[in-house]
């Protein structure tokens, strides 16, 4: 039964089904690839994912992109811990949070803080200050969100890992290299113990990219 994630070690997408994978216990390989390389993503990988993104992914010729739809896969089709809720609720609350991840958390946490203050200064870039504060409340109203989706529960969807926390874990662990990151996350001690949590777990670990703090 061969399992292949092609992705690359700093995506936050591709970590995300990293750590899917991992919380399963299904065994795989994991392919970097160099989707930013000059001349753009090699042409093999092109077949696999026609827009040249990451991750992608095999089992046993069974070929399928796009995060979501590889996560949901990988939780149905492996045996292991569940990591999607079976109450109707928990359910639509998880999509919700993966939702607010993918439209808000992402652009602005990833792009607009984490990239302009860490990624284009190791370049030797200078970052753009106005991108930065023009992201800052929707990043924070993102930290808000979560922390209401979490409330008492030990994960956010409930007191068992989900999806939603395999989403969201590898967006604020970028964020968590800001000082602005850090200071939206300080701002509730919830999900600061989530966070605590989620950065302990031996999958995030083992998924940790030189980039990482």
């Amino acid at each position: 039964m061969a399992v292949m994630l092609f992705g690359a070690a700093y995506s936050v997408y591709t970590r995300s089904c990293r750590l899917a994978l991992i919380e399963k216990g299904v065994a795989h390989r994991f392919e970097e690839v160099h989707v930013f390389a000059p001349g753009g993503p090699p042409a093999e990988h092109l077949v696999r994912q026609p827009f040249g993104k990451v991750p992608a992914f095999e089992h046993d010729g069974f070929a399928l992109f796009e995060t979501g739809a590889i996560l949901r896969y990988v939780d149905e089709a492996f045996p292991g811990p569940a990591l999607q809720p079976r109450d109707i609720q928990q359910r639509a609350r998880m999509t919700q949070a993966i939702s607010v991840c993918d439209s808000y958390l992402y652009p602005r946490g990833v792009w607009g803080i984490f990239v302009e203050r860490v990624s284009k200064p190791k370049r030797g870039e200078t970052a753009d200050e106005a991108k930065i504060a023009a992201s800052l409340p929707k990043a924070a109203a993102c930290h808000a969100v979560l922390a209401g989706i979490l409330n008492d529960q030990d994960y956010l969807c409930g007191d068992a890992l989900s999806l939603a926390d395999l989403h969201a874990a590898p967006m604020l662990a970028c964020l968590a290299m800001t000082d602005e990151g850090r200071s939206m996350m300080a701002a509730h001690p919830k999900l600061s113990a989530w966070w605590g949590r989620m950065a302990a777990r031996k999958s995030m670990s083992d998924t940790r990219a030189v980039t990482d703090v």
